[in-house]
């Protein structure tokens, strides 16, 4: 996790700025002053674990005015702060200045400005505040010169790496762009193979004609794959015209059975109440009564003048269809099947020569959809059963595993699949999708600073779901680019730096 530590100074005194203190205005793209043209300038980037800043502004001066340019990027989906303030405060001991700007001068861009009064080592504080969440930025030991000369002799040696490929936060703004840091984790050897999906048992239901009839779907025509609502009428099962297993005949039996039972029941209460027949008497009675009713209840729920009804017992979708429209069932015949899939069943079969690893598995990684990759620990799976006997007609190891997440592969196709075995080791891991391949070789593009990049050779390890194992090439914390990194390259062959988009 990425985090800066911050130490909240107490009592801290702020002689504060007001825009018209500075004397000078700002070009609404965020850029320098022409007064400050000359001075050498810096840059710092900046990452938290919701924001990334990436700030230049002249060197900071006693008594010269140095305006900022810092973009501000929300590292979700990686676009610009469009929206809220920013405060930026020069702190040295219990003093300080400050300035805020209350909305950024174009997307993403906001351009305080401060006027340092003395030289020396300072806390350079950015206190971002917008619609929906705040972040607080701390820079260390930002020196303030005495001069422009000494600055000049400090910082104008400093240089942009030979290879750096500008690519403006204008450009990833506009399009699909992320980054995210090498971190270190726990990584497993895998068995990369591949699985086949069923749906859970405990997932589905098949619904049976409660009597014999015939059949009426719905509204609506049920196909294999159709969405269903709990409750919803899925066909009627009608026995009109039918001279035996009439079930509304039946019902009419069971109706004057129950009133007939319920009459002689109250009777024989009002009875036993007076002591004129035995307990055992009313007993008797009362036992045919409550079968009487059940029975009838039973009959006619879900009956009206149409069948009866067959209604979806959960909200899903249907598996398949046994009934046909019109035709006829017996009583227990299936009708239809309804899943919810909330929960499948993923089965990887594997080589017996991995029997002795199968005894520990760790994870398992899947993709419930084309091109996502999900792990069964994070998504509280389980592995539900390892085989342990293979034949001629069977030769691979099936491993069983509860899913539960929702699928959007068809029961019965297949995914890739990996088991993690063994003990883990910790190991310095990025985000798959960050790879380039060239003829076999991988690179990735790396975030040196805001607009400055470098295509980095690597090399591979172990990969573990949507994460591979960098064994060379890579430090922990260097930022790379997950989303784009195809379109920085390109910058790098264009053979020119782009135009910016703001002043420098």
């Amino acid at each position: 996790m990425r985090y800066i530590i911050i130490v909240l100074l107490s009592l801290i005194v702020f002689s504060c700025q007001s825009p018209e203190d500075h004397g000078h205005s700002h070009d609404e793209a965020g850029g320098h002053p022409h007064e400050d043209e000359g001075k050498p300038a810096v840059d710092y980037t900046i990452w938290t674990n919701e924001t990334e800043l990436f700030v230049e502004f002249p060197a900071l001066v006693v008594g010269e005015t140095s305006r900022f340019a810092a973009h501000f990027t929300e590292l979700n989906g990686h676009q610009p702060v469009r929206e809220g303030s920013v405060t930026v405060s020069l702190i040295r001991g219990d003093k300080g200045i400050r300035h805020t700007v209350d909305a950024p001068s174009s997307p993403g861009i906001f351009g305080p400005t401060l006027q340092p009064k003395e030289a020396g080592l300072y806390q350079l504080v950015f206190e971002l505040k917008t619609p929906t969440y705040s972040d607080r930025i701390v820079l260390n030991s930002i020196p303030v010169f005495a001069t422009v000369k000494e600055a000049e002799l400090t910082l104008g040696s400093e240089e942009e790496k030979d290879n750096a490929i500008t690519f403006l936060k204008e450009q990833a703004w506009k399009m699909e762009f992320q980054t995210a840091p090498a971190v270190r984790k726990k990584i497993y050897q895998t068995i990369r193979t591949s699985g086949i999906w069923k749906i859970a048992p405990s997932d589905y239901q098949t619904l049976v004609a409660p009597a014999s009839g015939r059949v009426s779907f719905g509204a609506g025509v049920l196909t294999e794959g159709g969405l269903v609502k709990n409750g919803q009428v899925l066909m009627n099962i009608s026995s009109a015209g039918l001279t035996s297993n009439n079930l509304s005949a039946e019902i009419q039996k069971a109706k004057a059975d129950y009133e007939q039972a319920k009459s002689e029941y109250e009777r024989k209460k009002e009875l036993y109440n007076s002591k004129i027949v035995p307990k055992a008497e009313l007993e008797r009675v009362e036992q045919k009564y409550l079968v009487a009713k059940t029975n009838y209840e039973t009959l006619s729920r879900g009956y009206s003048a149409g069948g009866k009804q067959i209604t979806a017992p959960i909200n899903g979708y249907i598996k398949s269809v046994q009934a046909a429209n019109g035709g006829f069932v017996e009583q227990g015949d299936a009708l239809v099947t309804v899943t919810s899939h909330k929960s499948s069943i993923l089965q990887v079969q594997v080589s017996p020569q991995y029997s002795a690893d199968l005894q520990n598995i760790q994870n398992l990684w899947y993709q419930p959809k084309a091109g996502k990759w999900s792990s069964l620990n994070e998504k509280d799976g389980k592995i539900l059963s390892v085989g342990k006997e293979v034949a001629s007609n069977q030769p691979l190891i099936s491993v069983f595993a509860e899913v539960n997440e929702e699928v959007e592969m068809p029961e019965g196709s297949f995914t890739e699949a990996q088991l993690a075995v063994g003990n883990s080791t910790e190991s310095l891991v990025v985000p798959l999708s960050c790879l380039m391949e060239d003829y076999g070789n991988y690179s990735v593009i790396v975030q040196l600073s805001g607009e400055s990049f470098e295509r980095r050779n690597v090399i591979l390890g172990k990969r573990n779901g949507s994460e591979v194992e960098i064994i060379k090439g890579l430090s922990l914390d260097d930022v790379v680019v997950t989303k784009g990194a195809y379109q920085v390259k390109m910058a790098s062959m264009s053979g020119q730096a782009p135009a910016h988009g703001h002043a420098h």
